[in-house]
């Protein structure tokens, strides 16, 4: 049985942020639409290393999948396994750092598509690490942005990060020294942080910002506080399932009532047109990402047959 052995570097060389925007958007579509199914994630430990396992199956694709992650003190390191949905047969494995960068930008790229307002053109933006770059890759693809304020609590970071990503975007990026500066009048707002604790403020927020809220998928941890969650007119989540396993940022407004999950909606069903993404141009909106595997399955299928058709990788019989 051949097996298509993908590297980072052949991942990187046919992976573009337009091929991952393609790929979440139909994943969510069929998934709203039963045509595909999920698995949340689940973890499992030793005293130093975190193995982190999910899955999903794309019936309409023709392919199942997996992704599973080590998390430790010296990083992370991500691959996914990739099989024929018909047959079982095993089609590939990948590396999949850059995969999940992309998929999870895009995943926001979707939802800013559907539900931040068409005018949006300021962004604020947490974080400079590498989620940060893609969700900034992602929201320049769907809106016209014309300005976006980074914040993080390293200067050079800030700095560099503008530089870079300015060049990269083909768009004004500024660092801001403080941190409500990244939010306050901003059209659409990201938070793409490791942080444990609340980065942005509610009280910071305008009246129709969007919000996509990506760096938190453990209970305990929140970026955003609840003044930022209580303030929504729509909350909306790649997967309720997973949402209610790792959703930290909803927590206290769930305990306190401000919030109740027959109002939270996903993606896909917004895309499907069952709900509204936006009902009024004044409305706050928050997208809350998990990252979920039907995204990486859908991304890992466009990414093996576009490295199949340019000879990427090494064929294995296994």
């Amino acid at each position: 049985m051949p097996v298509l052995l993908l590297s980072e570097e052949d991942v990187r060389q046919v992976l573009t942020m337009e091929l991952a925007l393609q790929a979440v958007e139909e994943c969510l579509r069929q998934l709203a639409l039963d045509e595909a199914q999920n698995s949340p994630r689940a973890r499992c430990q030793t005293e130093r290393v975190t193995l982190h396992v999910m899955s999903a199956a794309a019936r309409k694709l023709g392919v199942m999948g997996y992704k599973s992650y080590t998390s430790s003190r010296q990083g992370a390191i991500f691959h996914v396994g990739l099989y024929d949905g018909n047959t079982g047969a095993l089609l590939s494995l990948m590396q999949a750092d850059w995969l999940g960068q992309m998929r999870t930008g895009a995943a926001s790229g979707v939802a800013t598509k559907y539900m931040a307002r068409p005018d949006a053109t300021e962004v604020g933006l947490y974080g400079t690490g590498k989620q940060a770059r893609t969700q900034l890759m992602a929201i320049c693809k769907v809106r016209a942005v014309s300005r976006v304020r980074v914040y993080s609590p390293n200067a050079a970071n800030r700095r560099r990060f503008a530089e870079e990503m300015s060049q990269l975007c083909q768009t004004e990026v500024v660092p801001a020294a403080y941190p409500e500066e990244a939010a306050k009048d901003q059209d659409i707002v990201i938070t793409a942080t490791s942080s444990r604790e609340p980065v942005l403020s509610g009280n910071w927020l305008a009246e129709g910002v969007h919000l996509n809220v990506i760096g938190s998928n453990y209970l305990n941890k929140a970026e955003v506080d609840a003044a930022a969650v209580r303030r929504c007119q729509t909350i909306v989540v790649d997967s309720k399932d997973q949402a209610r396993l790792e959703a930290g940022d909803f927590v206290q407004p769930l305990e306190e009532g401000s919030i109740h999950w027959s109002a939270i909606h996903e993606l896909g069903q917004v895309i499907v047109g069952r709900y509204t993404g936006r009902a009024h141009p004044h409305d706050i909106t928050m997208f809350k990402s998990l990252g979920i595997a039907l995204e990486d399955v859908a991304v890992a299928v466009k990414v093996y047959e576009a490295a199949k058709a340019q000879g990427l990788g090494r064929v294995v019989e296994w």
